[in-house]
Parts: C-alpha cells; structure tokens; sequence
C-alpha cells in the first residue's frame, strides 16, 4: 500500500504532570497516552511540567522542559527555548489560576513571547467576573489562537460574560476511559461488598468535596436500605495536607463516630491504580458528587462514574445540569442532605429505575470517550497550525477478544447489551458465516491455532442450518431451534453468505485441515441445486464470491454455468435500470451495494468476458461517487435508501456497509493496482477510528467491539455481532497492506 510518510509534528503541552498529584496532571496524562495510542505516525507529544520551586519530581521521558511557575525568570526562559525548538511545532497549555497565582503578568506575557501557535485549555471558567477577572481572560485569549473548553455552559460564559468570539472557542469534553463493563456481582465480591449497596465517591480530599453531607444524610439512607455501604475513595489532596494536614479527613471520621454509621463508611486513602478505580466505580450502585463549588465548571471524578455507567446524583454544577437529565441522574441543592437521602432511596429502592439510569449514563457519555478527546485535539492541531500538521490514524491491534465473548459452545450470538452478549437473541446464520470468514482471514494472517476451533464451531453452525434440500434457515434460538422468522424473511442473502463463507474457507485448504475442507465442499455442493433459482442481486453476488473462492481452490469448471447464469442475470438488471446519470443495477442503492460490482468483476476473472469487467468498473465508481465525500465515507443511511432522482438520506450509517466497501476496494485495488481504491480503503477504514461524520471512534479498542452504527448525534453503543464481525473483515483486508503501507 503505496502512501507518503506522515512527518510527526511536535505538540508542547505545557501543564502539571504525573508523578505531581494533581487533576489537571492526570488529566493530561490521560490526554496524551491516547493521543500516543492514535496518532504517534504523526505526533510527537511532549510536556512542560510546571513545578512550584518547592519540590521537583522524577519525571518521564516526554517531559522536556520545567517551567517553575514562581520565578519570572523561569518564564523567560522557556519562551526563548520554545522558540528556539525547531521540533515544536505548536504548544498546548492547560491552565488553572492557581497555577500562575503569584506570577499572572509573567505567564501572560509567555503568551505574547511565544512564536508558535497557541491553544489553552480553560479548567475554571467563572461567571459574573469582576473588571479585574474580564480583563485577565481576554488578554489570556487574546494571545492565544484557540482556546477550549469542557461544556457548553463554559462556553456559553466566555461569550456573554467576557466577549470571547465563538469562533475562537472549541468545546472537547472532559474525557472518559472505555471500560469492559464487568459484572457487578463479581466484583462486589473480588472487592468483599457482595450483598451490599454500594454509594461510592472519590478524589482528592479537601473540605470542598463537602463529604459531610453524604454522611448526614447516611442515617435516613441505612432506615431504609440498612446493607448500604460508603466508599470514600482518595488521599487528601497534598496541597491540604501542606497546609492544613488531616484535619478534614479527621473531622469526618468524627461525623462517622457521632452518627454511630462506622459500619456503613470505609476509607479507601490511598491512590488507587487505574484499573481498579474502574472496577469499584462499575459496582458502584450509586455514585455521588457533592461539591460546595457552585462555579467548578467539569469534574474528572464526574465523568469517570459516568463512563463506568453509574447513576449520579450530584450538586448543581455547570457540567451537571448540562449531562444529567431526568434519564441519567439526581440533581440536589448544595449541602442539603434531606434531598440527597431522597435521591439516594429513590434510586436504591427501584432497581428498574437505576438501571435505566445506567443504561442512559453510558449513552449519554459514550461521546467522551478519550479516543473521542483525542480526535478533536488532533483537529484542533491541524486547524490552528493552517493544516501543516497532518493527522494520520495509527492501526489499532487486532483484537478478537470480543468476537470470542460473544461466541457460545453453539456459534455466534446475534446481538449485545453493550459488550455483554445477549443471550435472548440466538444466532443467525448471517452472523456465524461472517464470523466464519474472519476467522479464515484472521488464521490465514497469524495461524494462530486457537482460530481453528472457532471456524469449526462456525462451520458446524452453518451446516446445522442446511435443510435436506440443500438451502439454509437463517435464525436460531438458544436452545438450538429454527425461530418462526425463518417463515416472515426473504432467506435468498443468508444462502448467499452461506455459500460465499464456504467458497472462502474452502480456498485456503493448503492450511485448513483436511476433514474441515472435505465438510465445506460438501456442504457447498449439496446448497447449490437450491440456488440456481435465486434472483435477488445481492444473494447471487455473495454466491458469485463463494463460487469464485471455490473455483479459485479446486481449480474445476463445472460451476462455471451458475457464475455466467448469475452475471447475465446482473447484467440484464443494469442494462434495465442504468441512465447516464444512474449507472447501477437497480432504481436504489440500499444495503451492501459495493458486493454487485465486485461480483461483476469475479465473473470477469472467471470467464474472461469483458463486458463484465466494463461494467463493474463503471458501477464501483458510480457507487463510490455517492459514498464518498469531502469528509470521507458516508455509506447509504439504513433509514432510507437512496431512491434513483432523489438526494440521499442522511445518518444510521452501519459498520457493515464500510467494511463491504473496503473489501471490495481491496479486490479492485489488486487487480487494477489505481491507487484511488487504495486511498479510498484507507479513509473507509478511518471511519471506525473517528474520521467520520461526528468524529466519534465506532471501533471499541478496549474491548475489540464494534459500536452498532453512527446516528444522527451518537453512536448505538451496543457491540453486536454484524459490526464486530464486520469491523474484523476491515480491519484484516487493511492488515494484508500494512506492511508495505509503513515501510512508505
């Protein structure tokens, strides 16, 4: 895959950073470990750490300047280092008026010395500011290039209340680890909590966390929920210990003492790894945020119980009443602890409720996925810096972890409650005869002998659907059993992929073993006399590609009659329905379009008739003019098809129809070599990574999922078999380029 190499841009960002003990630090942390994991092809991510000249810390090796922020000196410095860094090609400062409290003049004037491009990040945007508070934020942005923010409410406050442009403001949201969602009752017990109602908050301690009206309000929570238990989860901030100690934690444990509750509150105080803050955050029935700061713009805490899918109930904060409605959460006033008990027995004491809840917050929160921050950071970097940075996606690893969870002893589970199978839904055998094609591609790539097991588990699915006569039933119920939808749907394109999954397997018989190639040759020869009647065009173009892998393998003729019936058929619909202007087989493009003019071009490779190759040509780029655009790909929306004199319907983009259109680039790329097709497979693939209509990831790369499609303003979170599967066939036709792709 021929492709110019991305130089990598150097970003600066200039913020407090791990092993300092700081929000903001571990924010940025968070922030670029992402970006590393997205974009290291074409950013180069570095940090000025900000110290206070009071302590110093062993820092890791992408911090390359210290700017101690109370010496003016220090700010001198690091603006003449900056831009005399030939390597930086933009800076990222993320501030905090507390960071530059003693020196304000010496920061704003970094602002002006420096000769790169400038983006800031607002943490604290206060409303109703004095003179003196206006003048210092306008002068603020007035330096800098773009500034951001984490809500909308922020905003919406440096526009009325400080005359800030909007042009100038960029909102990129607090952002949220991806989580595997595990099962509460198990980690309640890893965790010693099982039978317990779990209220959870966390963060560094300090007396504006206003713990003490959960405690208060404990009392009338234990009457009624007496297995109620409090975790306190943090140390106190250093800051407080610096200059106050323990007084704080000391006073709550006395509220503990005096309100006889010890046994329903436990201290966690200690820093708590990542991992396991996620998982006493996921069996957290109840996650509470209870803050004496009417002004704290966006909380990191907030969002991470968000992202583990808790229901909160939280004071009135900006970010609060902007995410929290009456589907995800409680607001209650500030330090009123009646209304916090209220919230809390409503919530403990309707299961139902707090489920829908859970459910609501994760859709709520999906977008703020830190895949999702990242994206928009690397749009920012190109749009400030006039497009001399490039972004180029980094590939993700092929992950097969979530195909596996969703596979039972039986075959492939058609749908998911998030990434958690769902068990109720059965099997298809459109889900197992995709599944069976990835895992061929994915052993063919690796040979990893684990994927043995699956493609035979696949493979006696799809013949388990085979009917005496030879034709196949496409949906299954958990206890094994053909559902009643087989009598209600048109089965012409399941028998399709049945045969295209067993063409398939069948062509890689120098590497399968021989029992499983001699089952899917007779199952293959015994669907074929049930399939000359069909006349639907996307079940005779997937016969077409199983007629074409199996020829490929066995090398015989005597299919080749079924191949030209089929590609006359095609080609009668075409002649028909085909105008100047409408160069495709039908009066619509619905779904798997791209699958008729590959068809088109096998019956071409195996007949050697031209007028085959001809019109799969003019048909792909037919299709691909209506798919693709200035953004990228937008693949035909499954709310309405695109009728022939009609504009095109637009969201409900499925993972299925890129996945089809990157395959059959691949089949156009390599026998035409045009490297349109492989710039096209590229950007195609991006869109699961982000490059896409809402710059939103569609892959999971947490859990190796596939988000079921891209709506209007969200992506379906759940992770089901179509789009997992679907994502793998994409990501493996793009894994057979990629080692000439990076060595370009």
């Amino acid at each position: 895959m021929k492709n110019n190499i991305t130089p990598q841009a150097e970003i600066l960002f200039i913020t407090s950073y791990p092993p300092r003990e700081c929000g903001i630090a571990t924010y940025s942390q968070d922030l670029i470990t992402t970006l590393n994991k997205k974009f290291s092809n074409s950013l180069s991510i570095k940090v000025c750490a900000l110290e206070t000249g009071k302590v110093s810390y062993n820092y890791p090796e992408e911090v390359k300047y210290t700017l101690d922020t109370s010496q003016i000196a220090s700010y001198t410095d690091l603006a003449q280092n900056i831009n005399n860094d030939s390597q930086i090609q933009l800076v990222l400062i993320q501030h905090e008026f507390g960071f530059y409290k003693y020196q304000e003049q010496a920061f704003l004037q970094l602002l002006n010395d420096l000769t790169k491009p400038v983006a800031l990040v607002f943490h604290t945007v206060l409303p109703n500011p004095d003179a003196q508070l206006e003048l210092k934020v306008k002068n603020i942005a007035a330096a800098c290039q773009s500034i951001v923010v984490m809500t909308k409410t922020s905003a919406k406050i440096l526009m009325s209340d400080y005359g800030i442009l909007r042009k100038k403001i960029t909102v990129i949201a607090h952002g949220t680890h991806l989580v595997l969602h595990l099962n509460e009752d198990f980690l309640k017990e890893k965790y010693g909590l099982a039978s317990r109602k779990v209220l959870t908050t966390f963060g560094l301690l300090s007396s504006g966390k206003s713990i003490e009206t959960t405690l208060n309000a404990l009392p009338a929570i234990i009457k009624q929920s007496p297995e109620v238990v409090f975790l306190i989860i943090g140390k106190t901030h250093p800051e407080v210990v610096k200059n106050e100690g323990e007084i704080y934690r000391e006073n709550l444990i006395q509220i503990v003492n005096d309100l006889n509750i010890k046994g329903h509150v436990i201290f966690i105080n200690k820093y708590l790894s990542l991992p396991e803050l996620l998982e006493y955050l996921q069996l957290t029935d109840i996650y509470l945020f209870t803050t004496n700061d009417p002004n704290q713009a966006v909380s990191g805490t907030f969002v991470y119980a968000m992202s583990c899918g808790c229901p909160i109930i939280s004071t009135p904060i900006p970010h609060a009443k902007e995410v929290l409605t009456k589907d995800t959460g409680i607001i209650f006033d500030f330090r009123n602890s009646e209304q916090l008990a209220a919230g809390v027995n409503l919530l403990l004491n309707n299961n139902t409720l707090r489920k829908s809840f859970r459910t609501n917050t994760l859709q709520k929160i999906v977008y703020t996925a830190w895949e999702n921050s990242a994206v928009a950071h690397a749009m920012l970097f190109k749009s400030i810096s006039d497009n001399k940075i490039q972004i180029k996606y980094n590939l993700p690893e092929i992950n097969m972890g979530h195909l596996k969870s969703m596979t039972t002893d039986v075959g492939m589970i058609q749908f998911s409650k998030i990434n958690q199978p769902d068990l109720s839904s059965g099997y298809t055998l459109d889900d197992n005869a995709r599944a069976l094609v990835a895992t061929c591609m994915y052993f063919e790539l690796n040979g990893e002998k684990e994927s043995i097991n699956l493609i035979y588990k696949y493979l006696a699915f799809i013949k388990s659907c085979q009917q005496p006569s030879g034709n196949f039933l496409n949906y299954v119920d958990l206890e094994k059993n053909f559902t009643d939808q087989n009598k209600e749907v048109n089965l012409d394109d399941s028998n399709g992929r049945a045969l295209w999954s067993l063409g398939y397997i069948v062509s890689l018989k120098d590497i399968l073993p021989e029992a499983m190639i001699t089952d899917a040759i007779s199952i293959f020869e015994k669907a074929l006399p049930s399939m000359k009647a069909v006349k639907s065009p996307r079940s005779m173009a997937f016969a077409m590609k199983g007629l074409f892998y199996f020829h490929k393998a066995e090398k015989d003729t005597d299919h080749l009659d079924l191949v030209k019936t089929y590609a006359k058929r095609l080609l009668l619909l075409y002649k028909k329905e085909s105008s100047e202007s409408w160069e495709w087989y039908e009066s619509y493009l619905t779904y798997a379009n791209s699958i008729l003019p590959e068809a088109m071009l096998f019956a071409f490779l195996m007949t050697g008739e031209s007028i085959y190759k001809d019109i799969a040509l003019t048909s792909f780029k037919f299709l691909l003019s209506h798919i693709f655009n200035k953004n990228g790909i937008e693949v035909i929306s499954n709310r309405s098809w695109l009728l022939k004199g009609q504009k095109a319907a637009r969201f409900g983009e499925q993972p299925i129809d890129v996945a089809y259109t990157i395959m059959t680039l691949s089949t156009f790329y390599k026998e035409f070599k045009d490297e349109e097709y492989r710039k096209k497979m590229e950007i195609a693939f991006n869109w699961f990574l982000g490059n896409n209509r809402l710059h939103q990831i569609v892959y999971n790369p947490c859990t190796g999922g596939c988000y079921d499609g891209l709506e209007e303003t969200h992506v379906n979170l759940n992770q089901g078999a179509e789009s997992t599967v679907s994502y793998l066939m994409a990501r493996l036709t793009i894994e057979k380029y990629r080692k000439i792709s990076n060595a370009l």
